[in-house]
C-alpha cells in the first residue's frame, strides 16, 4: 500500500500557557504511538509537534491507509471443557466461536497445546488490519482522554451533535476545528462534536485569508506561515524569540543581554504566535530599588524580558514580545511602559516603607504567626534554630554570636510588605534590609543565603551562612519527621527530601572546602541531629527520629551520588555503608575509586569479603596476635607484613589521605593470598585457631578504615 503523511491539528480557544509545551508534547506523542500500535505507522516513523496558543497538531510520516493483516491464534478452553468424550464440540466451545465469527466447521482445524499443566484449544484466524479511518478515530479519542490536562472545561455544543446548546463536552479549552489529512484526502473522523476537514484558522488579527486552506499534510506549517501568520511549531517560534531577543540587546548595546529564564521563554512562546520583541524603557530612578524586585515584578507579572548590562546590573530597559506586529509600534511600546509603571512604583513604595523599621524590630511578631500547630510559632522555631546555629557554628570554625544573630533576623523578613507580595523574595529582602540596619555583613549575607539553593559556596569563606543554613534545615527535619510527617511515594508537603540532599551537599562543601582546615571540622551528623532533637519538648518528637532520619539522610545523598554518574554505585556503596562523617565521603570515595583501579584490588576486596564472613560465624574476636602462637611460614609473613604496612596505612589515614592509606594496604595482596592458601584459620587447636582469628580481625579493620572493600569484589 501507498503510504503518506499525516497531519492532525485541533483548534482551540486560548491554551493554558504554562501547560501548552506538555500538551503539545503528549498530543503528538501519545496519537503516534497509537497509529504505531495498530500496525499504520512504522514504529521508527519520524513525528513532529506543533503547538501554539490556539492549536495542537502533529506530523506523522509514511502512514498507511490500511494496516497488514495478522496471524492470531486464541485461546478458547482447556480440552476437556471445549470437547466431549467422543471428541465433539460442547455448547460452551460452539458458543464461543460464535462470538469470534466462526462456527462448528472451524472445530476440526482447532489447535491442541499445553496450557500449563492441561491441554487447551487454539483458534487460528486472520485478523483484518484497522483502516486508518477507524485507527485515527480511535487514536485521537485516546490522546483527548489522556492529555495532561491541568484543569478540565466543560461547555456546551453548539451543532454537530443530538441537542444543540444542551449536550455538553470537557477539555482543556473549547475546540472550534478539526483537520486531519492524509496526504490531500481528509479523514473523516470527529471529535468533541467536531467533523475534520482541511481547514483552520490562522493568527487572530493579521492572518493574509480566513480560514486558512491546507492543501496537504506537508503544507501545513509552511501555508500556517504564510496565510496565517503563525509559526506553528514551538520550538521554531522559542528560537525565533531568542534570536530577536539577542538582536534587540545588541541594538541597545553596551554588552546588555536579556535575563535568562527557561520558563519564562517557554511560557511567552505559548503566549503568542506571531512574535514581535519591542525595546522599551523605565524611568532610572526605580533602579533604586533592589534589583531582585524589579526583575521580578516584570517577569512574573508581566512576561517582560529585563535586560542586564555587561557587569549583571540591571537597566531601565526592558524587551516585550508582543503578538502582533503594527508598522508603527509606538503605540505598543508606550501601553507596555504605562502598564510597567504603576508595577515598579509599588515595589519603590514597599521597600521604602519596609525601611523604616528595622529587622530586628519586626522579630517580636514573628510569636503571633503559626509555623506548625504541633510545633509552635514561628517565633518559637526562631529559637531552636539559634541555638542549634550557634551550636553548628562552634564545631566549623564560624562565629557564635554572628551565627546567632543570623539566625534571630533570618526569618523577619517574612513580616515586611515586599516579601507579604512577593513570597519568592524571603532571604533576599532580609539580606538587603540588614545591610540597611547596619548589621554584620556575614550576617546579612546568612540571611540571603537561606534560600539560594544554588549558590557556590565553595568560593566562599562566610561560615556563618552554612551555621545558619544546616541549622535551619536540621531544625525543620528534625521536627516535621519527629511529628511523623515523612514522605510518602511522590508526596513530601515539607520537601524533606530536598533538605536532606541540601544538608548532604553542605556537609560536602565543607569536607571539601579550602579555607577549613580538617581540626576545625567537627561536626557530625548523629550529633546534630540529637542536638537539634533536644530543642523541642520533651515527648513531642518520635524516639526513633535520630536514628531514622540519619537513614534517610545517609540514602538520599547515597542516592546522588550515584545518580551523578562520577562514580560507580559499587564504589559509594562501599564508602557510605560504613557511615562516615558526611563531609568525609567524597574523599573517601575519591580514594576508593584510585584504589579499585589498582591491580591488587580484585584480590583484596575478594579476601576481605572472605574475612568478613569468616568473623560473621564467629563470638566477639579480639583483634589480638601473639607472635609466638604463629606457626607456618604464610601466617608469619602476613603477620610481619602487617607490623610494617598497617601502621604507615593508619598515619596516612588519620592525616586524611585516604588514597594512600589504601594503596598501602594494596602491598598486602601477596602474604594475604599466601595466607589463605597455605593456612587452616579454623585449626583445631583453640589457641592457634583464636590467634588466627585475631590476625584477621586486625586485618579486616585497618582494611575497612576508609571503605568496606568488599563492595568491590564481584
Amino acid at each position: 500500500m501507498t503510504t503518506k503523511n499525516l497531519l492532525v491539528e485541533l483548534f482551540v480557544e486560548e491554551l493554558p500557557p504554562k501547560a501548552l509545551k506538555k500538551l503539545g508534547e503528549a498530543f503528538a506523542t501519545v496519537l503516534a504511538d497509537s497509529l504505531k500500535a495498530q500496525g499504520l505507522v512504522a514504529a521508527d516513523a519520524a513525528v513532529t509537534h506543533f503547538a501554539s496558543p490556539r492549536r495542537l497538531a502533529v506530523h506523522v510520516a509514511a502512514v498507511a491507509p490500511q494496516a497488514a493483516d495478522k496471524a492470531v491464534s486464541q485461546k478458547l478452553m482447556p480440552v476437556a471443557v471445549g470437547l466431549d468424550a467422543s471428541g465433539n464440540a460442547t455448547p460452551a466451545l460452539l458458543k464461543k466461536l460464535q462470538a469470534l465469527g466462526a462456527d462448528a466447521s472451524a472445530v476440526p482445524a482447532l489447535k491442541r497445546a499445553m496450557d500449563g499443566k492441561a491441554e487447551a484449544l487454539f483458534y487460528d484466524s486472520i485478523v483484518k488490519g484497522a483502516t486508518l479511518v477507524d485507527g485515527l478515530q480511535k487514536a485521537l479519542l485516546e490522546t483527548i482522554a489522556k492529555l495532561p490536562i491541568p484543569k478540565v472545561m466543560s461547555y456546551q455544543l453548539q451543532s454537530g451533535c443530538e441537542l444543540p446548546g444542551w449536550t455538553s463536552v470537557s477539555f482543556v479549552r473549547p475546540a472550534h476545528g478539526l483537520v486531519a489529512l492524509h496526504g490531500s484526502d481528509v479523514v473523516p473522523v470527529q471529535a468533541l462534536g467536531l467533523q475534520s476537514g482541511n481547514r483552520t484558522e490562522g493568527h487572530r488579527f493579521e492572518a493574509a485569508v480566513s480560514p486558512v486552506v491546507i492543501a496537504d499534510a506537508d503544507a501545513y506549517a509552511v501555508t500556517l506561515a504564510k496565510d496565517g501568520a503563525v509559526i506553528a511549531s514551538f520550538a521554531e517560534r522559542r528560537a525565533e524569540i531568542v534570536r530577536q531577543l539577542d538582536a534587540a540587546a545588541a541594538q541597545v548595546g553596551g554588552g546588555c543581554k536579556p535575563i535568562e529564564d527557561d520558563a519564562l521563554l517557554d511560557e511567552v512562546t505559548a503566549l503568542v504566535e506571531r512574535p514581535n520583541v519591542l525595546i522599551c524603557e523605565f524611568e532610572a530612578q526605580f533602579l533604586e530599588v533592589p534589583q531582585e524586585c524589579l526583575i521580578l515584578t516584570m517577569k512574573a507579572n508581566q512576561k517582560y524580558f529585563p535586560l542586564l548590562d555587561a557587569a549583571g546590573k540591571l537597566t531601565n530597559k526592558f524587551l516585550v514580545v508582543s503578538n502582533i506586529k503594527p508598522d508603527d509600534a509606538s503605540f505598543v511600546i508606550g501601553g507596555n511602559e504605562r502598564v510597567v509603571r504603576p508595577r515598579l512604583a509599588d515595589a519603590k513604595f514597599f521597600f521604602d516603607q519596609d525601611r523604616k523599621k528595622t529587622l530586628a524590630s519586626r522579630v517580636e511578631g514573628l510569636g503571633k504567626v503559626v509555623y506548625h500547630n504541633k510545633l509552635g510559632t514561628q517565633g518559637e522555631r526562631v529559637e531552636r534554630v539559634r541555638a542549634i546555629a550557634k551550636w553548628v557554628a562552634e564545631r566549623i570554625g564560624a562565629e557564635p554570636a554572628l551565627a546567632d544573630r543570623a539566625a534571630v533576623l533570618a526569618k523577619a523578613d517574612l513580616l515586611t510588605d515586599m516579601v507579604g507580595e512577593f513570597p519568592e523574595l524571603q532571604g533576599v529582602m532580609g539580606g538587603y534590609y540588614a545591610r540597611h540596619d547596619g548589621e554584620d555583613e556575614s550576617v546579612a549575607e546568612a540571611i540571603e543565603d537561606q534560600y539560594l539553593l544554588q549558590r557556590d559556596h565553595t568560593a566562599a569563606v562566610n561560615l556563618v551562612s552554612f551555621a545558619l543554613d544546616i541549622a535551619d534545615r536540621v531544625e525543620t527535619l528534625v521536627g516535621i519527621w519527629g511529628i511523623g510527617l515523612k514522605p510518602t511515594g511522590e508526596k513530601d508537603p515539607f520537601a524533606l527530601r530536598r533538605h536532606a540532599l541540601t544538608l548532604g551537599n553542605r556537609f560536602e562543601l565543607l569536607g571539601l572546602a579550602t579555607f577549613l582546615d580538617v581540626g576545625q571540622m567537627r561536626l557530625h551528623l548523629a550529633e546534630l541531629l540529637d542536638f537539634a532533637q533536644q530543642q523541642f519538648p520533651p515527648e513531642l518528637l518520635s524516639s526513633d527520629t535520630v536514628s531514622g532520619l540519619s537513614e534517610f539522610i545517609y540514602d538520599r545523598y547515597q542516592n546522588r551520588l550515584v545518580a551523578n554518574g562520577l562514580y560507580r554505585p559499587e564504589v559509594v556503596d562501599a564508602v557510605v555503608s560504613t557511615r562516615p562523617p558526611l563531609h568525609d565521603i567524597v574523599p573517601r570515595i575519591q580514594a576508593v575509586k584510585v584504589f579499585a583501579a589498582l591491580p591488587e584490588a580484585p584480590a583484596l576486596a575478594a579476601a576481605n569479603k572472605r574475612i568478613g564472613n569468616i568473623l560473621k560465624k564467629t563470638d566477639d574476636v579480639d583483634a589480638h596476635v601473639s607472635e609466638v602462637l604463629l606457626q607456618e611460614a604464610a601466617e608469619k609473613a602476613l603477620f610481619a607484613a602487617m607490623q610494617t604496612v598497617l601502621p604507615q596505612a593508619q598515619s596516612q589515614w588519620q592525616a586524611g589521605d585516604y588514597t594512600a592509606s589504601l594503596q598501602s594496604l594494596a602491598a598486602l595482596r601477596v602474604p594475604v593470598d599466601a595466607f589463605f592458601e597455605d593456612v587452616m584459620v579454623n585449626a583445631e587447636q583453640m589457641d592457634l585457631r583464636l590467634n588466627r582469628l585475631g590476625l584477621l580481625k586486625s586485618l579486616h579493620v585497618a582494611m575497612n578504615r576508609v571503605a568496606d572493600l568488599s563492595k568491590l569484589a564481584a
